[in-house]
């Protein structure tokens, strides 16, 4: 730990050239959940009574199960996109720390100067991946950013890269 260190997160703040915080994009928010949640609800709840009208009450019990697995499903889709990655890029050190939906950091440093950034066209669909390399290790970064948002972050990154390794002051 260095003058430059934050003694309560252990992050290097001396000198930072580039800084960024990736985090999964999700389109539906909170009152687009609601609003679908409700519709989806209501359309089996009526659906239900219907059936049930007809003396076909087992069915109600299917629809009920749909309701269950659609919050089910955009429970585990809003809890993955808890997910992050901080890139934090000086002269002297680059600090890729990632926490998983869970919770759980993991963080990588490196010296700018042995970085080699690679970036990919991985398939038709034009989806870019970046993974930073250095004396033998591959980290990949922005995995769950959509391919637009992979190729402005790598053009970015990939500056402040070129600036960090120039010789200046």
């Amino acid at each position: 730990m260095d003058a430059n260190d934050n003694p309560k997160t252990g992050e290097h703040t001396g000198n930072v050239i580039f800084a960024a915080t990736l985090r999964p994009y999700r389109s539906l928010g909170t009152a687009g959940y609601a609003v679908v949640m409700g519709f989806v609800g209501l359309t089996c709840f009526i659906s239900g009574l219907m059936f049930y009208a007809l003396g076909a009450w087992p069915i109600v019990g299917f629809l009920g199960l749909d309701v269950l697995l659609v919050w089910l499903a955009f429970k585990l889709n809003y809890r993955s996109g808890r997910a992050r990655e901080t890139v934090s890029l000086s002269r002297d050190r680059l600090v890729i720390r990632k926490v998983q939906p869970n919770g759980r950091a993991s963080e990588m440093l490196f010296n700018p100067y042995w970085v080699r950034l690679e970036v990919s066209e991985a398939d038709e669909e034009g989806v870019t991946r970046i993974e930073v390399h250095s004396r033998g290790e591959a980290v990949p970064v922005g995995t769950f950013l959509n391919p637009g948002d992979r190729t402005s972050f790598a053009r970015a990154f990939r500056a402040a890269l070129m600036e960090a390794k120039s010789p200046g002051l």
